[in-house]
């Protein structure tokens, strides 16, 4: 459902401004109050590496009024490919700088405020506590944790986005928005502790124009909370698959508690289990079924020993072909969640592998397990 507008306009905009942002006067729905909104905007952007390049991009050239981007790294021969805000002669630079560079060559009227710490608990609320919005491009989930956590203290929506490989998730979480709407948080998709370690990009890889499109989205996602248009993603939590060019979303809403996320009208909580408890089940031969749903082309990659192959499809078409317990694997995990909501609906005990097969491979790989 549409929001109301998260910020109120300036007066009015520059005549260079006008000129400049132009084709959103054009757009119905959004038009010059809009773009006045998009001028009267602050919003934080936590890290300007694959996805926050994109973001930051994408908002200056839209006439945000003012952007925070918090990021400590300097910039590396490794990160052009993706983090397209930065330049070869960026090399050694703070990335955070680059910010500034491009804003001014793009939207001179943008306002850029750097800040060069790593975001933390302990400042997290300090740094982010003047923004309208905040947008998290890290890919750590500690740092995540800690944005979401701060985010829910100062009551200010999070536009919330990871991408690895060709796989992507974008969602909004929002612990106090407009009266009727029910608050979506971090805990109610990944409970904290209920991850575990993730691998990174430098060890799974990341396609550089993947982050491109995923960054647009989350920056899509910013413009439409502060304009009051369109159907932001609060609730929603889209999946994207950028290898096969398929995306879809799945609902989620609000936990009763901290307790694991519970998929929107599902009648109980989904459990997960970690890689190195399935992998000692495996090894003690007390481990459940394991059913993979990921497509075929994905399973002729490799399957965990032992896995049964039911693509999602199939397996929603007759939850109640399946006999419980089972642990249900994907590439990352929503496809999982969504699978293991319709075997519990049918009362069958079902769980999820945290992380998916990405984290099954990183921790063998690096031999976790």
């Amino acid at each position: 459902m549409p929001l109301p507008p998260l910020v109120e306009p300036v007066a009015a905009l520059s005549a260079a401004e006008r000129a400049r942002t132009a084709r959103h006067a054009s757009l119905s729905g959004l038009g010059e109050l809009g773009q006045r909104r998009l001028a009267a905007a602050h919003v934080a952007v936590v890290g300007a590496g694959g996805l926050g390049s994109p973001v930051i991009l994408g908002l200056a050239a839209a006439g945000v009024g003012t952007l925070t981007v918090i990021d400590d790294d300097l910039v590396e021969a490794s990160n052009l490919q993706r983090q397209v805000l930065h330049r070869m002669s960026d090399v050694g630079a703070a990335k955070a700088d680059s910010a500034v560079r491009a804003a001014a060559d793009l939207a001179p009227e943008t306002v850029v405020h750097t800040v060069r710490e790593h975001l933390s608990r302990a400042n997290a609320d300090r740094i982010l506590g003047d923004a309208d919005l905040v947008i998290d491009g890290t890919d750590t989930f500690e740092t995540r944790e800690a944005v979401a956590a701060a985010c829910e203290r100062l009551g200010v929506p999070l536009v919330w986005g990871t991408v690895q490989q060709f796989d992507a998730q974008v969602t909004v979480f929002w612990s106090t928005p407009p009266a009727g709407v029910p608050a979506v948080r971090l805990a109610d998709l990944y409970p904290s502790g209920s991850v575990g370690e993730l691998p990174t990009c430098a060890d799974v890889g990341v396609l550089g124009t993947f982050c491109l499109q995923v960054g647009s989205v989350l920056a899509t996602e910013a413009i439409k909370l502060i304009t009051g248009i369109g159907e932001p993603l609060l609730g929603r939590v889209l999946v994207i698959d950028g290898l096969r060019t398929r995306q879809w979303e799945a609902p989620l809403r609000a936990a009763a508690s901290a307790a694991p996320p519970v998929i929107a009208d599902a009648p109980a909580q989904i459990h997960a289990i970690s890689v190195r408890d399935l992998a000692t089940a495996l090894t003690e031969g007390t481990a459940p079924t394991i059913i993979d749903v990921r497509e075929a082309d994905e399973v002729a990659e490799g399957v965990i020993p032992g896995a049964r192959h039911l693509p999602l499809a199939e397996l929603l078409a007759d939850p109640y072909a399946v006999h419980g317990p089972v642990v249900i694997v994907c590439r990352i995990g929503p496809r999982a969640r969504r699978a293991a909501e319709a075997l519990v609906t049918a009362g069958i005990d079902a769980t999820v592998l945290a992380g998916g097969m990405l984290a099954w491979e990183s921790a063998h790989a690096e031999r976790l397990v």
